[in-house]
């Protein structure tokens, strides 16, 4: 479905495209004449965050409780699936607050949808989308042989309410690669989108979150204190509210700013504590030790973590059995490295999980007889809905 609504993201940059695809490397198409002459239009399309409300002006005072799912939606591919999992699947209709990461504005990817605006409109919610990335290139793996073109070529994240959305903004994430070298050739950073709801149990902050996943472990605590930091200067212009992050931090456990780093922590990881270990400690808990310094970033300010997770339940599964999981993989992982992982995980069925989706609150906790949950085998007819599982938590404001 092609989306013809007019909207602040519209733009003519694909022109461009072909002429920016020569460039390896961000600094060498930063000095370039077409990059100046084109530089403020890509500046406003990357900085502009759109915001409209579809949700009922009237809505049910509810029950004091802040019913809250996020979820990584894979680009929202399976639009529909994903559309009838959030309006009628136990565990993840009726949220008053959606935090997703993941969504195509003109991609072909995902049918050239305004995937956060459809979305809105069919769960009837108010909504706030912010671009991460203008997309020089069809996708990665699997997704560069699908035929069409894209017609916004905008990927990002977004934020839904059945309440009121106040002081909406964004701040950007820096790469921690070059995202102008490698198969796939893309403008922008990843960015956190914030916003004040006016819900029913009291006015609180949200905070939709996508950490790099192409970084070192440095790298992503660097971009949760700068997050942090940012939260902090809106607590001086007023009093404290309550405030809750969620979304996909890629907690890997590997420096992957480099394929080689990973792939060399994998090793390690195999021959000094061994496959089932990795696979029962290493990956499910990032929290206790490769990843520590991100969660030591949240709870020296205050955040807590721990009770607002499933601590130790994987939200992404690799099955090395899995054709598009292994094509994609190969963008970015040299071809001789499948056979070791396959060996490497062979006594486990072929399959791993890691823990990549949290959520992290202050002033907030999980509501009486409630605990969060992580929701998975999500799927349509056809296929998985995402390659995330969602999490979801009830909660209310106040310690």
């Amino acid at each position: 479905m092609t989306d013809n609504t007019t909207s602040p993201l519209d733009h003519h940059l694909e022109k461009y495209f072909p002429q920016l695809l020569p460039f390896q490397s961000t600094e060498e198409m930063e000095r370039s004449a077409i990059y100046q002459e084109i530089k403020e239009e890509v500046e406003r399309v990357l900085t502009t965050v759109v915001q409209e409300n579809f949700a009922p002006a009237q809505q049910p005072s509810g029950d004091g409780v802040v019913h809250t799912l996020a979820w990584n939606i894979e680009r929202g591919n399976r639009f529909e699936g994903i559309a009838q999992a959030l309006e009628t699947h136990p565990e993840l209709k009726d949220k008053d607050l959606l935090l997703l990461t993941e969504l195509d504005h003109g991609m072909v990817r995902s049918g050239n949808r305004f995937v956060a605006r459809e979305l809105a409109q069919k769960l009837k919610l108010n909504y706030a989308f912010v671009p991460c990335y203008l997309a020089l290139q069809k996708g990665s793996g699997v997704e560069a042989d699908i035929e069409g073109e894209n017609t916004k070529a905008i990927h990002g994240l977004a934020m839904f309410s059945r309440y009121p959305m106040k002081n909406v903004h964004s701040i950007g994430l820096p790469n921690g690669i070059d995202k102008m070298r490698g198969k796939e050739k893309r403008l922008g950073t990843l960015r956190a989108l914030i916003a004040e709801i006016e819900h029913p149990a009291g006015t609180f902050r949200a905070v939709t979150l996508h950490l790099d996943a192409h970084s070192s472990r440095g790298h992503r605590q660097m971009q949760v204190r700068l997050l942090l930091e940012h939260l902090a200067t809106l607590t001086k212009e007023g009093a404290e509210m309550p405030t809750l992050i969620g979304g996909d931090w890629n907690t890997t456990t590997y420096h992957a700013h480099r394929a080689y780093r990973a792939i060399l922590g994998y090793a390690r990881g195999v021959f000094l504590i061994g496959v089932k270990k990795m696979i029962t400690v290493h990956f499910p808990h990032p929290d206790r030790f490769f990843e520590r310094g991100l969660f030591n970033e949240l709870e020296k300010r205050d955040y807590d973590y721990k009770s607002l997770n499933v601590i130790g339940g994987g939200t992404l599964h690799y099955d090395r059995d899995n054709l598009a999981y292994n094509t994609n993989l190969g963008d970015w992982v040299p071809q001789w490295c499948f056979a070791w992982i396959y060996w490497a995980l062979e006594k486990n069925g072929g399959k791993c999980s890691l823990k990549l989706d949290w959520f992290a609150g202050k002033g907030v906790s999980a509501a009486p007889g409630t605990e969060p949950k992580v929701v998975g085998k999500l799927r349509d007819a056809e296929a998985p809905l995402s390659d995330h599982d969602a999490i979801t938590l009830d909660f209310v404001t106040g310690n």
